[in-house]
């Protein structure tokens, strides 16, 4: 009831009380089924919640199975900020794995998760030497705290995001758990601690909101990719995730994706399914090699929270994520339904939004309820004993604030007398954005207008067909209605086409051989007509450039132009962005 209202219940879930926590756990049998709790940088309450809620339903702490992890340099990264300062935050991160090692034996405690590089258009070979740097710092920081690395390291999972190159994709897991295995060789670990339990989830970046049924078909090649990776635990991300939130279909159909990969593919089976793959094993040694150097590089800036402080990881991700969109831009990197095949007849996908201002009302309501039930006076003592708890006090003063009523905002308060660190976040984003704004541009301009933008395709001769539909896709991509009128024989006839149709945007279509003859006679008549014409010529004669800038044609489109650029100067020609 006190935090932004944007954040209440975002990703479908609100927990603010043990009561919460008993509701969520309500019908699932923890000896079976494992938990998946990312906590950030602050994991005592949340543990707190959870083990007052355990006893209130009879079970016990060595029943857990799966993580309650911290992660506080990836909530750094996403965020930007800390709300307590990281000694602190090491000190909480070592009583949560020192407890976890006595009782709770099954459950990890620290997650080393690279989505926020993912997610900003990282490489491969950048997200693994970030998440690398990380696990590092924090096995340092916990053997500073007296926790010995064949404790701290199997307690220890990686979390990676993963994308769209298939196989670059299972190499990167492939070399995580190799050059995870050699770091903590060298902190002296077992060869037991020297395994690497990785979770993994699909690729946010790779989701589009235009044509989003393709994100099944993402998905289930990340999935795949994942699998044969090497992972223990997985996230299929429903279809509609990009838009909203997920309803009962896209959950079913992700969640059908695991099992089709387990029980009928039998991936569950097998140990490596792509080891001795030439082309695997290669893939998994180049990537291990340069993500060893970004490693090393990092550490030579004193580790991974340094380096996050100096800006020096967003720099170089901000450098690649550039370099990835104008590749988008160009169409060199293909986003199917985006940037090519767009379908502008498709129906959009219904996206389920949640209301943030209603919810946080009820919610309200709720703590209201909750905390008028609680003793205030007790309460207040179990605060006060939190927030002057050492550290050897400090998870049992959280638990007895717990059992005493205390919210997870208010256990969370108790200790923050401290600001933490605050670095330039990492931009979360998806590889479609820019290209689903142009179709966004010409979707409301069709509202004000009642039609789309509209473009004349001018195709002359017989063999035109191939650069019709080059230019058809071309257009498509931002929006545009495409009018393809094909086989004209003269000039004059396509004019008159041309200006029949309405089109302020005419493109002419024909052979290299044939452009000399029919495009500037076909541009001088057009012109003539409507100077405001904008002429499109499919191709790039290089020798003849300024020929045909001279006879009227104002852009040129083909392999190697830049289609994102293109269309949207034509979008605020045309007066389609506002």
């Amino acid at each position: 009831d006190q935090a932004p209202t944007a954040l209440v219940g975002q990703g479908g879930a609100s927990l603010a009380s043990v009561a919460d926590f008993v509701t969520l756990l309500d019908g699932i049998d923890l000896t079976q089924t494992p938990l998946q709790l990312a906590a950030g940088g602050n994991a005592l309450p949340l543990l707190a919640l959870l083990l007052a809620a355990l006893t209130e339903r009879g079970s016990t702490p060595d029943q857990l199975h799966g993580c309650l992890t911290m992660d506080p340099l990836g909530a750094l990264a996403t965020q930007g900020s800390l709300s307590t300062p990281l000694p602190q935050i090491y000190a909480d991160m070592a009583i949560l794995t020192n407890w976890a090692a006595t009782h709770a034996p099954h459950l990890r405690t620290i997650e080393v998760a690279a989505h926020a590089y993912h997610n900003a258009g990282a490489s491969a070979v950048q997200d693994l030497a970030c998440a690398l740097a990380t696990g590092v710092a924090y096995l340092r920081a916990m053997q500073t705290h007296g926790l010995t690395v064949d404790l701290v390291a199997p307690r220890m999972q990686f979390a990676f995001s993963i994308g769209a190159p298939f196989f670059i994709e299972i190499a990167r897991l492939r070399a995580a758990r190799m050059l995870w295995a050699r770091i903590v060789a060298a902190f002296g670990g077992s060869e037991q601690a020297q395994q690497l339990t990785l979770h993994a989830r699909t690729s946010a970046w790779t989701k589009s909101h235009a044509d989003a049924y393709n994100n099944m078909l993402r998905a289930t090649s990340e999935a795949f990719a994942a699998v044969m990776g090497g992972c223990a635990s997985l996230h299929v991300s429903p279809f509609d995730e990009a838009l909203g939130l997920p309803d009962g279909f896209s959950r079913r159909i992700a969640r059908n994706v695991q099992i089709i990969l387990r029980e009928e593919c039998s991936f569950g089976r097998l140990v490596d399914p792509s080891g001795g793959s030439w082309a695997v094993e290669r893939l998994t040694d180049e990537l291990a090699r340069e993500a060893w150097t970004l490693f090393q590089e990092l550490e030579r800036r004193g580790g991974m929270a340094a380096a996050l402080a100096e800006g020096f990881p967003q720099a170089q991700i901000a450098a690649t994520r550039t370099e990835r969109l104008n590749q988008i831009a160009l169409r060199r990197e293909v986003i199917v339904g985006v940037n090519m095949y767009a379908n502008l007849k498709e129906h959009p996908v219904t996206a389920r939004q949640i209301d943030t201002v209603a919810l946080q009302a009820e919610r309200r309501v709720e703590l209201a309820h909750y905390r008028a039930a609680a003793d205030s006076e007790a309460l207040q003592m179990a605060l006060a004993a939190l927030t002057a708890a050492t550290d050897e006090q400090l998870l049992a003063a959280t638990l007895a604030a717990a059992r005493a009523g205390a919210t997870l905002g208010a256990l969370v308060t108790a200790r923050a007398t401290q600001t933490g660190p605050h670095v330039e976040p990492l931009p979360a984003q998806r590889g479609a954005e820019q290209f689903e704004a142009l179709r966004r541009a010409a979707e409301a301009y069709a509202v004000r207008n009642g039609a789309p933008p509209a473009v004349f395709l001018a195709a002359m001769g017989g063999q035109s067909k191939a650069r019709a539909d080059f230019a058809t896709s071309f257009f498509e991509a931002g929006g545009f209605a495409v009018t393809d009128g094909s086989g004209y024989a003269t000039p004059t006839e396509a004019a008159q086409a041309a200006q029949a149709s309405g089109a302020s945007i005419v493109v002419i279509c024909t052979t290299d051989e044939a452009y000399p003859t029919l495009a500037p006679a076909l541009a001088a008549l057009i012109k003539a007509d409507r100077p405001d014409t904008t002429l499109v010529l499919a191709g790039y004669p290089a020798d003849q450039i300024t020929t045909y800038q001279a006879a009227g044609i104002d852009e040129f489109i083909h392999l190697r132009a830049d289609c994102y650029a293109i269309l949207a100067r034509l979008q605020q020609l045309k007066g389609v962005t506002q």
